[in-house]
């Protein structure tokens, strides 16, 4: 055979194998055609015809629940006792109303929030800021800065519910910073009835009276006063209640304004008043927070202690009813008070959900929740008093507070944020845990008078 034959058969059978592959062509379709067969069962059986493209689509929204999840973090320094309680109680009310939010419940432990404020100063000032936090009501807000870290809530207030001195103790700068929770009082002395009574004692009122007292418990074998000095915040908290005592109420305030000199001799005999007290507690105070030394009360080991009236909800907490309160000694009449609220900062994660939290911190429903497991009364004045039965340890002494505040002349707490600005209320309580070990009341004094003219209060 030629080349040119063999070239052309060749040629012809290629052509012929293309032809026959584009004949066949048409066969591949064939089985989709067939495929309803295959299909049939899921046609009689809808729940299974269900994840078609369309419907597929409409599901897709199944991550919402995800994204769609909001939370809300609140700051606090609520970790003892009734604290807690009260808080969880505010929570439950604030659930009960946007149940979709998880509640991210920032604690950080120390009384009069000593530990929480630097560790808040810190996020603030970072860029990380909690939903909302806890503020004792008063010029403790200056330390936070307002106008730069927190948001103005003027709209959310309602005057009419709210006492006019407390409205006077919240405004800072022409505006409201914080949503006020309370009222706490700082001057207590409670004591343990059952002590008392087996050692024939009555309720001390007046400086003489305490002194008598602990010198009958202290030859008993009793501790008169314990005490816990471990945060560094409670000797100094003692000591304004015994400031209030020797000064009177307007002094008292004078003092905290440039009003009235720390140099004044009343001062002094402040200072000796805690100095002698210091003699009768209990000597392992350094190593103990304020509940921590409240065990010794409990156990019946000491018979009084000096400390807010949130130790009422720290007892109910713990069960405890054998107790009875008066002021503390020499400062009858007189309300040291205080308040604790929360705040808005700029930037807040969550701001709707903070400001509804807020809300709830505003409301007769939200107080009347909070306050009988805190130990404080509302800070709205239109709570119902029969609220405050849902703890029968706390019912009594509660009932009596709110008389007091109607009826005693209030005073400003320093210790607790509402009678200076949170450097010069740091430094007065540096200077009183210094004067526990030193005993120096000449140099404390001149100390305390240097602190009102670094404040700018004093000349």
């Amino acid at each position: 055979m030629s080349k040119s034959k063999f070239w052309y058969l060749t040629m012809a059978l290629v052509l012929a194998a293309s032809m026959l592959l584009v004949a066949c062509q048409p066969a591949a379709p064939a089985a989709p055609a067939e495929q309803p067969a295959a299909e049939q069962p899921a046609a009689e059986q809808p729940a299974a015809e269900q994840p078609t493209a369309v419907p597929a689509a409409t599901e897709q929204p199944a991550e919402a629940p995800a994204a769609e999840a909001s939370k809300l973090e609140i700051f606090s320094w609520w970790t003892a006792g009734g604290e807690a309680e009260g808080l969880n109680a505010m929570f439950e009310v604030y659930s009960a109303k946007y149940p979709e939010v998880e509640i991210i419940n920032a604690t950080v432990a120390g009384g009069a929030g000593t530990n929480a404020k630097a560790v808040l100063a810190t996020r603030l000032q970072g860029g990380d800021p909690p939903d909302s936090f806890q503020v004792h009501a008063g010029l403790e807000v200056e330390k936070y800065e307002p106008t730069t870290y927190l948001q103005p809530i003027d709209d959310m207030f309602d005057p009419s519910v709210f006492p006019a001195d407390l409205l006077k103790m919240l405004e800072y700068e022409g505006h409201y910073w914080s949503m006020p929770v309370n009222i706490h009082r700082s001057n207590v002395l409670w004591y343990n009835k059952t002590v008392f009574e087996e050692n024939g004692l009555e309720v001390p009122t007046t400086i003489d009276e305490f002194f008598a007292a602990c010198d009958t418990l202290k030859a008993a074998g009793i501790i008169p006063v314990t005490m816990g000095t471990k945060d560094g915040w409670e000797a100094a908290h003692v000591f304004e209640g015994m400031l209030a005592a020797t000064l009177g109420a307007d002094d008292y305030r004078g003092i905290w304004t440039g009003e009235v000199p720390w140099t004044d001799p009343r001062v002094t005999e402040a200072l000796e008043y805690f100095q002698r007290m210091m003699t009768y507690v209990n000597e392992d105070h350094a190593a103990l927070t304020w509940d921590g030394a409240g065990e010794y009360m409990l156990s019946n080991q000491a018979a009084m202690m000096i400390m807010g009236d949130w130790a009422a909800g720290w007892f109910a907490s713990k069960g405890y009813s054998d107790f009875g309160w008066a002021a503390t000694p020499g400062s009858g009449g007189i309300f040291v008070g205080l308040s604790d609220s929360f705040a808005l900062p700029q930037g807040a994660p969550n701001e709707a959900e903070a400001r509804h939290w807020l809300e709830v911190c505003g409301s007769k429903e939200g107080q009347e929740a909070f306050n009988p497991k805190k130990g404080s009364i509302c800070a709205r004045t239109d709570c119902d008093p029969e609220a405050f039965k849902v703890v029968p340890e706390t019912y009594e002494y509660l009932t009596s507070a709110a008389e007091d505040w109607a009826t005693n002349a209030i005073v400003p707490s320093v210790v607790h944020g509402a009678a200076s600005i949170e450097s010069w209320a740091t430094d007065f309580k540096d200077t009183i845990t210094l004067f526990v070990s030193s005993g120096d009341v000449a140099g404390t004094q001149a100390a305390l008078q240097g602190l009102c003219v670094d404040a700018e209060v004093c000349q």
